[in-house]
């Protein structure tokens, strides 16, 4: 074990790096120059020389070579520095601080709710198949998973406005000062989440339950006389659940990076809406820093994911 959990640590060195490159190459090659969005649009009607246009590139850092910039980039990485919006004299560092608490609050609420819905649907659905409640269940998770989230989401805010004269709130309220403020920002793009996960989960678990049963140490059990429920519970879902694990974990991933479509959609205040904000204003800083938060939140969740694979199942580690 200790030696395929190094070997998974090194991995993730040239993995980072790859992931630096890719991010610090597209942002040189995307459409959009930052110095000339920042005299567009309301400065727009403003006359600004070329002049001083170069002298903001120079204060940005821009006009040095590319290999420069790439290395002064990943040095103030290491040292633990995000650099500075071009357009906000704000650390990156405080904006990942400020929202990131609110995209993970939402991220592990959404695996949650999945994993206490999706999980026991699939189960039964398995376990009872072709029955009524098989059909109900593969129309219901059909449904879910072909419906956006965002859609869902937009649909719920409507209703609370509309019925019930209920906005949820903009501004950024930590559980811990505000539990009700804070639950009425997070639980509905968290149930939005979990709904379209737990539906995904839900189809994962009924179909590799089904495989498993059809295995011979689950004939054997049966055979032997055991109870259906022990056969379920102890011989079935543990090794059913690791495809659902997988599963999860890649989307508690993604989940933690920012669910971009969901808090633009419902106005909060995490680090999705922060990164359509930079995509908007041509900030490279705040773009490629926050991508590369996501790329590395990625990358450890996969270790947790491949560790857990090897803790459960010892043929993989060995």
């Amino acid at each position: 074990m200790q030696t395929y959990t190094v070997r998974r640590l090194l991995l993730i060195v040239p993995t980072i790096l790859g992931v630096t490159l890719l991010i610090f190459a597209a942002m040189r090659v995307l459409p959009g120059d930052p110095v000339e969005a920042m005299f567009s649009g309301e400065l727009g009607t403003l006359t600004v020389s070329d002049e001083e246009k170069r002298l903001v590139r120079e204060s940005l850092g821009l006009h040095r070579p590319l290999a420069v910039q790439y290395g002064s980039w990943i040095v103030d990485i290491l040292k633990g520095d995000l650099g500075t919006s071009f357009w906000r004299p704000e650390p990156i560092r405080e904006v990942f601080e400020r929202r990131a608490p609110i995209t993970g609050q939402i991220a592990l609420f959404a695996i949650l709710f999945s994993w206490l819905v999706g999980l026991p649907i699939g189960i039964l659905s398995a376990v009872r198949r072709n029955s009524a409640l098989d059909y109900v269940s593969r129309f219901l998770v059909t449904l879910f998973m072909a419906v956006p989230s965002f859609l869902i989401g937009v649909m719920i805010v409507t209703v609370g406005v509309i019925f019930f004269t209920w906005r949820p709130p903009i501004t950024i309220v930590y559980l811990w000062e505000d539990p009700v403020q804070n639950l009425q920002m997070t639980v509905i793009p968290a149930l939005v989440l979990g709904i379209a996960l737990g539906a995904i989960l839900a189809r994962m678990a009924r179909a590799t339950v089904l495989e498993v049963f059809r295995e011979d140490y689950v004939r054997t059990s049966r055979a032997k006389g055991l109870n259906e429920r022990v056969v379920v519970w102890r011989h079935v879902l543990k090794n059913a659940l690791l495809p659902v694990i997988t599963v999860s974990g890649l989307h508690l991933g993604s989940l933690l990076g920012g669910s971009v479509a969901i808090e633009v959609a419902l106005g909060v205040p995490g680090l999705g809406k922060s990164l359509v904000q930079g995509m908007e204003e041509r900030d490279w800083m705040l773009i490629q820093n926050l991508v590369l938060v996501y790329a590395v939140i990625f990358v450890f969740v996969n270790l947790l994911i491949d560790l857990a694979y090897a803790w459960i199942d010892p043929r993989i580690r060995y």
